[in-house]
C-alpha cells in the first residue's frame, strides 16, 4: 500500500510510439508518435519533431515502436480495505489489475466487507470511509474511486445530501441492498443524481445467496444512470431482454467479464446496430466468485473484437474514453490536459497476429511492456500478460 503522492514532477517526453490509441471512439487511433508530459498531464500530442518546439524535457521514455494507449478503466470493482479482498481472501489483487493495463478502478459498492453494516448511520459511515480510504492512499498508485453506499429502506433525500458534502460520488449496485422495487429505487437514484451522485442498478440474476433478480422492467423503472453488468452478474437475463434494454434506455451499457460471455457480444451488436457504441463500458465485476482476473478488461477488448466483430480500437475505446466520459474522469484519453495515465502494449510474442491491432482481433490477448499513471511508470513488463515483442525504454535525459 502507498499514499497517494501526487503526480510525477517536470517534463517527459514519449518517442518512438508506434500507434497512438486516442481512446476517443469517433477517432480511434491518433497519427501522432509522440506524447509530452507535464506534472503528470498531458501538455502535447503529435509528432516528436513538432514537440520539441516546447523546450527542454526532465526525462525520455523509448516506446521502440510498440503501441501507447490511455490506461485502462475498470467500471465495475468491490473493493474493501486497501489491497485486500475477503471475497477471496487475497491480497494485492489491485496491483495484479495494474499488471493488466488498470490504472482506474470504480467501486460498485463495497459489499464483501464481513458484517458491512445496513443500518443508514452505518452505510453512510462505511462509504465516507471507503472514499476518503482509497483517496488517501492508492494501491499501487491505482486510482480506486470508492465510497459506494447500498440503498436500504428508510433512505432519505437529506442522507443522499450529506454523502454528497462528504464527498461520495457513487452509489453501490442498486439491488443489492432492502431496496429492490423499481419504484423505490427510482426515487432514490433521483436523489442521488440531484446530488451529483451517479447510479448503477444490479442486472440479471442473484449474484450471491441473498441477492434477488433485478429484471428488465425494474432496470427500466428505476432508470440508474449505469445498467450494471448487462450481461448478468454471473446470470443473465434472456438474450431478447436484454437487448430490449440497450434500445429502450439511453443509460450506459455496462459490459463485465464475470458476466454471460454470449450475452456480451449480443448486447454489444445490439449497441452498435442502434449506432450506439458510446454506451458501452466495460468492467469486471471483480473481486467476485469466479476470483480475480487481472486481465480481466484486456479479455473483454479481446472478447468484443475476435467474437463481437468490433474493431480492437474500438473495443479499446470502450475501456477507455467511454468510461471517461461517462464516469467523468480526467483519465481515458490521449488528449491534451488529461491526466498522463497510459498503457505501453505491443502483440504478443509469437502471436499469429500480423500485429497488435489484428491479435487481438484474432482472440489473442496483448503484452504490456510498462503501465504509467499521473506521469510516473508504476510498472514495467507485466507479470502477467504474455511477453510483449516490444518494450519500452526509460533514457533518463
Amino acid at each position: 500500500m502507498e499514499q497517494a503522492s501526487g503526480p510525477a514532477r517536470g517534463r517527459t517526453l514519449v518517442r518512438n510510439i508506434g500507434l497512438l490509441l486516442s481512446g476517443d471512439l469517433a477517432n480511434p487511433i491518433l497519427e501522432a508518435d509522440a506524447i509530452l508530459i507535464e506534472d503528470g498531464k498531458i501538455l502535447a500530442v503529435g509528432r516528436a519533431a513538432e514537440l520539441a518546439a516546447h523546450g527542454p524535457t526532465d526525462s525520455i521514455i523509448d516506446a521502440h515502436g510498440c503501441a501507447v494507449a490511455p490506461g485502462l478503466v475498470d467500471s465495475h470493482v468491490h473493493p474493501v480495505i486497501g489491497d485486500w479482498t475477503p471475497r477471496q481472501n487475497q491480497m494485492g489483487w489491485v496491483e495484479s489489475n495494474l499488471h493488466g493495463g488498470v490504472t482506474t478502478m470504480i467501486s460498485a459498492g463495497e459489499v464483501h466487507l464481513p458484517g458491512r453494516p445496513k443500518d443508514i448511520v452505518g452505510l453512510k459511515a462505511l462509504a465516507i470511509t471507503a472514499q476518503r480510504a482509497f483517496f488517501n492512499a492508492r494501491p499501487a498508485g491505482v486510482k480506486v474511486l470508492a465510497g459506494a453506499p447500498v440503498l436500504e429502506k428508510g433512505m432519505v433525500e437529506s442522507d443522499f445530501a450529506e454523502l454528497a458534502a462528504a464527498g461520495v460520488t457513487l452509489l453501490g449496485e442498486v439491488g443489492l441492498g432492502s431496496v429492490k422495487a423499481g419504484y423505490e429505487a427510482r426515487e432514490m437514484v433521483a436523489w442521488a443524481r440531484k446530488h451529483g451522485i451517479q447510479s448503477t442498478i444490479h442486472t440479471g440474476g442473484p449474484s450471491i445467496p441473498g441477492s434477488g433478480l433485478i429484471d428488465k422492467d425494474t432496470v427500466l423503472e428505476a432508470d440508474a444512470d449505469i445498467i450494471g453488468h448487462i450481461n448478468g452478474g454471473h446470470t443473465s437475463l434472456p438474450e431478447a431482454h436484454v437487448c430490449e434494454l440497450c434500445e429502450r434506455s439511453s443509460r450506459a451499457i455496462e459490459l463485465v467479464h464475470n458476466g454471460n460471455e454470449r450475452v456480451a457480444i449480443a448486447a454489444v451488436q445490439a449497441a452498435r446496430d442502434l449506432g450506439q457504441l458510446h454506451r458501452v463500458i466495460l468492467g469486471t465485476d471483480s473481486p467476485a466468485g469466479s476470483g480475480v482476473q487481472p486481465l480481466g478488461i484486456l479479455r473483454m477488448i479481446s472478447l468484443l473484437s475476435a467474437l463481437g466483430g468490433i474493431k480492437a480500437e474500438q473495443a479499446f475505446a470502450m475501456a477507455t474514453g467511454n468510461t471517461a466520459r461517462i464516469r467523468n474522469l480526467d483519465a481515458g484519453m490521449i488528449e491534451t490536459g488529461r491526466a498522463a495515465d497510459l498503457v505501453f502494449l505491443d502483440r504478443a510474442q509469437h502471436t499469429a497476429g500480423r500485429d497488435l491491432l489484428h491479435s487481438i482481433e484474432l482472440g489473442d490477448i496483448p503484452g504490456i511492456g510498462g503501465v504509467m499513471i499521473d506521469g510516473a511508470m508504476r510498472c514495467g513488463r507485466s507479470r502477467n500478460t504474455p511477453p510483449a515483442e516490444r518494450v519500452p525504454e526509460m533514457l533518463g535525459h
